[in-house]
């Protein structure tokens, strides 16, 4: 079985990057693989120094320890002054090549206002020079706060279908690479 591992770069406690992150969850799933959310608003990270090694943060293991076992991940991030969260950055900045080489990943951001893809790109780049594998396919969504209904569901149909294709994406590309390697 495909087992993700879903991390997502906001702080807020009603945020729509989490949001966006348990439904690409659900989706992925629903394709018969196993999902493990860490949500960094429950874990005490450092701010990365360089280290090999953060003996008292329990917390940094974790998060090592989880993408080391997983097959693929999904980052999903807020996008902060044209770019990723600080949070997002600092937790893939806790991990090295070891964690991250050969996970194929699925990227999806959030925004208050029109959709772009600065923070996608940048996650891109982040995850090239890492050595892992980007999905084409990517979850861009605008005006956040109208894209969700108060229970959390997507308002948009085709964006809906935009989350299905992403979650097949990720499940087929992550299964494929599994074969091979």
């Amino acid at each position: 079985m495909v087992k993700i591992v879903g991390i997502g770069g906001s702080l807020r406690a009603d945020s729509y990057s989490q949001i966006a992150l348990r439904l690409a969850a659900q989706r992925v799933e629903a394709l018969d693989a196993e999902v493990e959310i860490l949500d960094l608003r429950e874990m005490q990270l450092p701010f990365c120094n360089g280290e090999q090694e953060y003996p008292d943060y329990p917390d940094v293991q974790k998060l090592q320890h989880a993408v080391s076992r997983a097959d693929g991940l999904i980052l999903a991030t807020p996008e902060y002054h044209g770019s990723i969260s600080g949070v997002l950055k600092n937790a893939l900045d806790l991990m090295s090549f070891e964690q991250l080489s050969g996970k194929v990943t699925g990227l999806i951001s959030v925004l208050g206002g029109q959709p772009n893809s600065n923070a996608l790109n940048d996650l891109r780049i982040i995850m090239r020079w890492v050595h892992g594998w980007v999905i084409p396919e990517q979850i861009a969504i605008g005006q956040a706060w109208k894209a969700f209904s108060p229970e959390g569901k997507l308002l948009d149909e085709k964006l809906a279908q935009r989350f299905d294709q992403f979650a097949q994406s990720l499940v087929d590309n992550t299964r494929k690479l599994r074969e091979v390697s």
